[in-house]
């Protein structure tokens, strides 16, 4: 499934608009395999071409893009984040829902995208995120990161094995998280590559 959206695969903002409701339905459905929330304050939600389709024709129409430059302007932005079959891609949120608490806990996750913490485990092998550059600086962090995973030919094999076990964790500081992949997931998932 990791093909680039080009301007072609997009509905104009009208056409968009009559279909949206069905449109929308759908990829909640489909996102419900491609999300984990790891503990309360980390949600990964995995993206591809058809995520990816959905969140610009959402910006179309928020924005009410119509012109040309600008609708390209957001297949730059967000073609970079399809994963291009030897990977998985997500976006990973760090969520604070309460005001008051925002500084503090975004604070306690600086560090969170320099090593090893944030990882699938397959049958014991481990495939680690590669955070983007950019997103955290020695005293702040962003809430909004996006995420690669790269397989390589063998864990691919695995993850793909309806025997394996697979899980997504993170381990950071005292921030330790796992959810186990159902079938379903695994699924989802292995479609990507």
């Amino acid at each position: 499934m990791s093909t680039v959206i080009e301007k072609s695969d997009l509905l104009n903002i009208i056409d968009y608009e009559k279909q949206r409701n069905i449109y929308r339905k759908e990829l909640i459905d489909y996102k419900k395999n491609r999300r984990f929330n790891l503990g309360s304050n980390i949600l990964i939600t995995f993206e591809n071409s058809k995520t990816m389709k959905f969140q610009i024709q959402e910006m179309m129409r928020a924005e009410r893009m119509v012109h040309d430059s600008q609708i390209e302007e957001e297949l730059n932005v967000y073609n970079p984040l399809i994963p291009k079959g030897n990977e998985l891609s997500a976006t990973l949120f760090i969520e604070i829902t309460d005001p008051q608490k925002i500084r503090p806990v975004l604070d306690s996750f600086i560090g969170l995208t320099e090593g090893e913490n944030v990882y699938f485990d397959i049958n014991g092998e481990k495939v680690y995120a590669q955070f983007e550059e950019g997103r955290e600086k020695e005293d702040n962090i962003s809430s909004v990161h996006y995420i690669r995973f790269p397989f390589i030919e063998e864990q691919k094999i695995l993850f793909m094995n309806e025997a394996s076990t697979i899980s997504i964790n993170i381990d950071y500081n005292d921030y330790q998280y796992s959810v186990d992949l159902n079938e379903k997931m695994r699924e989802s998932l292995s479609s990507d590559f």
